[in-house]
């Protein structure tokens, strides 16, 4: 299992801004996921995705690492910010394109 929770740190580790939800961008599937990417896409900055229903190691062992039990998880600079609660309130307020700005790689704007 220390297998999983290092892919998890690499992959949190290796990309700015990642969301791990249930499907992908394009389809997601669960409405907690749906609002979370629509949030994420809306502030217009490329992110990675880990699609958990592929990826049962991920999906029961995140929660340990995260302390957070619930998907989505958004982890913006491997720090976690939270779930699709947090996100929509973040999107809300600004703040959500305000971190994800920052976060995101200078030549990514393209």
């Amino acid at each position: 299992m220390s297998d999983t929770v290092e892919m998890i740190k690499q992959q949190i580790s290796e990309n700015d801004i990642l969301l791990y939800m249930k499907g992908n961008p394009n389809q997601p599937m669960c409405g907690f996921s749906s609002q979370a990417v629509q949030h994420v896409m809306s502030c217009g900055q490329r992110f990675a995705y880990v699609d958990i229903l592929q990826n049962p190691d991920i999906r029961s062992e995140l929660p340990k690492y995260a302390n957070w039990p619930t998907f989505p998880q958004l982890w913006i600079k491997g720090e976690l910010v939270g779930g699709c609660d947090i996100i929509t309130e973040l999107a809300g307020s600004g703040e959500l394109k305000t971190m994800i700005d920052a976060a995101a790689p200078e030549d990514a704007a393209e």
